[in-house]
């Protein structure tokens, strides 16, 4: 599986990796499909230790209602699905059918079925749509950065008190602190993490897992 946590020495990524539970079978062998089938993408896909660390705070919290912004082959949905207490739901949002048919074929392979749904679509039309009103206690945050600030406008407000949101990829490769570099990709990261740290409804840590993956918990 892919070297993920940019931040650390290689030596040090396998030694963290290495103390850390495995990946089952069926993750390890959608990993090896995804890097098969998209040599050049596997980075949308979250490591083996980032995707247990999801699992942990879904099960450690007794989380019950999920949504996910950016689902690719399913790797990060398979974690939360699977950390989710009984009657739990995992609602999925993105826009590639052929990666998210990948997805469905590893849900059904996981006996996951029962707890995703997946809605094709782009995830700001596909959140807009739902009540304005806090209904989920868990969020994972993964898909275009350049609608990461919309996309935090539309969650935070649909999550329930201690309701936790995580945002992937706020280090954007280092950029954010590297000065003069305008990509737009990299402005929007740096608006959603200043959108983060400056929101009074939210108590927020970042952490250096993979490429940035910042933490909210819904006051």
């Amino acid at each position: 599986m892919k070297r993920r946590n940019e931040q650390i020495s290689a030596e040090l990524d396998a030694y963290v990796t290495a103390h850390c539970t495995p990946p089952d079978a069926l993750l390890r062998e959608l990993a090896d499909e995804t890097a098969l089938r998209y040599p050049n993408d596997t980075g949308l896909q979250v490591g083996p230790d980032h995707g247990l660390l999801l699992e942990l705070l879904v099960r450690s919290a007794n989380r019950r209602s999920a949504v996910e912004i950016g689902t690719f082959t399913g790797y990060s949905s398979i974690c939360i699905a699977r950390g989710l207490a009984e009657g739990g739901r995992l609602l999925c949002c993105d826009i590639d059918v052929e990666a998210t048919a990948i997805a469905r074929r590893y849900w059904e392979k996981a006996k996951l079925t029962d707890r995703i749904e997946l809605r094709l679509g782009p995830a700001l039309d596909t959140l807009r749509a739902l009540p304005l009103e806090p209904r989920f206690d868990f969020a994972f945050i993964d898909a275009d950065k350049i609608s990461y600030p919309e996309y935090w406008d539309e969650v935070v407000p649909r999550m329930v008190p201690g309701g936790m949101i995580c945002v992937d990829n706020t280090f954007s490769h280092g950029g954010v602190i590297i000065e003069g570099n305008d990509h737009p990709f990299l402005l929007a990261v740096l608006q959603m993490n200043d959108k983060a740290v400056t929101d009074d409804r939210v108590d927020t840590v970042m952490l250096p897992v993979g490429d940035g993956l910042t933490l909210a918990l819904k006051r």
